[in-house]
């Protein structure tokens, strides 16, 4: 006869061990204010040539946001989301990698998809409505710009998870901005990440704004950074306009990746100077008075100033570095204001690997329609355009 069946015998079992976190939470924090370097005593630690190559960076970047903004005006761009104010985050996302790790972007990641080493003109291509992704996603290991929010996140951790399967040295930087945090592609991308520790860092640009929803509107956690801890990795806080900051907290978080530490959320604290795009009017939800304090807080003034401040940079070094800029602006200029030599049969190339029988029917009825419009031309005078 057991315990239970014995009468008058109540069924008193053990009681349950005392449950306990399985991770110290502790460490996975953020600091309680952004991480810092410029106007600090760290600074000094920094190398003088890392800071000269930065600052030449986010020169060219400025000139690279004002030309494109430009050429959207002239109708050279269907659109452009400028990252002018933004700069430091995008040169420190493409500088952490080394040549064998991805980067994956959002719509507004061109520069760092430049910084990475793309010709200037095949990033701005799907932005130009031309030609798919404009270069190849393999070659410079950077994912197509992804326009949808959040979505090329999962696909960061499915490729750094299976690099890692694979026994491949290979690290996946994933780039969105605080409106993506709102998605479900964002917190399922983090939850796969922690669970199998891959090696993936994710950067969050947080400038404010998802198009005209403040912050404040889509979250109450703390800071974004603070979200990493449900999902037991560490979180990041840094100064998003300090270009130094970045690259030191994002090199370290891409190495403790690489090293089988496992992701890492970094939250960088920036702010969107222009519109979201050519599209959107922003003076109807915000004010300049709201813009102004972070003109004073601006990337590029701020490494100026720590660089002239330590005699390492003088108005020679400053102009050098501005004519580099105006150089890859002027090759913008020239190369995009030529019009595309278009072929309609590119309709039906790179759809699917073996076209489908509809597909070479549809291709087979273009040409006809070309040739046909071809032999007519001595006759009406016309032109095929």
């Amino acid at each position: 006869m057991t315990v239970l069946e014995q009468p008058g015998r109540a069924y008193h079992p053990a009681p349950p061990p005392a449950w306990k976190p399985r991770t110290d939470a502790a460490p996975l924090l953020p600091d309680p204010e952004p991480h810092r370097v410029l106007g600090t005593a760290a600074a000094e630690k920094t190398e003088a040539g890392l800071l000269r190559e930065l600052y030449g960076a986010l020169v060219t970047g400025r000139r690279y946001n004002e030309q494109a903004t430009t050429l959207t005006k002239q109708g050279r761009l269907a659109v452009y989301p400028s990252t002018t104010g933004q700069e430091a985050c995008q040169v420190a996302a493409a500088r952490a990698l080394r040549p064998q790790d991805w980067l994956f972007p959002s719509y507004r990641d061109t520069l760092a998809v430049v910084a990475r080493g793309v010709d200037p003109v095949q990033a701005l291509t799907l932005l130009r409505g031309d030609w798919h992704t404009g270069y190849d996603p393999a070659e410079h290991r950077i994912a197509p710009l992804c326009t949808p929010l959040a979505t090329q996140l999962p696909h960061a951790v499915g490729l750094a998870r299976a690099a890692r399967l694979k026994g491949d040295d290979v690290v996946a930087l994933a780039m969105v901005g605080d409106g993506g945090t709102s998605e479900g592609d964002f917190h399922e991308a983090l939850n796969f990440a922690a669970v199998w520790r891959a090696p993936v860092v994710f950067l969050v640009q947080n400038n404010g704004y998802a198009i005209s929803v403040p912050l404040a509107k889509q979250t109450a956690a703390p800071s974004l950074a603070h979200k990493a801890v449900g999902y037991g990795m560490p979180g990041r806080l840094v100064d998003g306009n300090d270009v130094v900051a970045l690259h030191d907290v994002l090199t370290e978080a891409v190495e403790r990746a690489r090293g089988g530490g496992g992701p890492t959320l970094v939250e960088a604290v920036t702010y969107r100077m222009d519109a979201h795009t050519n599209a959107d009017d922003a003076t109807r939800y915000r004010t300049d008075s709201e813009i102004e304090p972070w003109r004073a807080h601006d990337p590029v003034a701020l490494l100026e100033h720590e660089l002239t401040g330590r005699g390492l940079l003088d108005e020679a070094g400053a102009a050098a570095a501005r004519a580099a800029a105006e150089e890859l602006a002027a090759d913008m200029r020239e190369r995009l204001h030529a019009d595309a030599e278009l072929d309609p049969v590119d309709l039906f190339t790179h759809v699917y690997a073996e076209p489908t029988q509809q597909l070479r029917a549809q291709e087979s009825l273009l040409r006809a329609e070309l040739e046909a419009e071809l032999q007519a031309e001595p006759q009406t005078g016309g032109e095929y355009r």
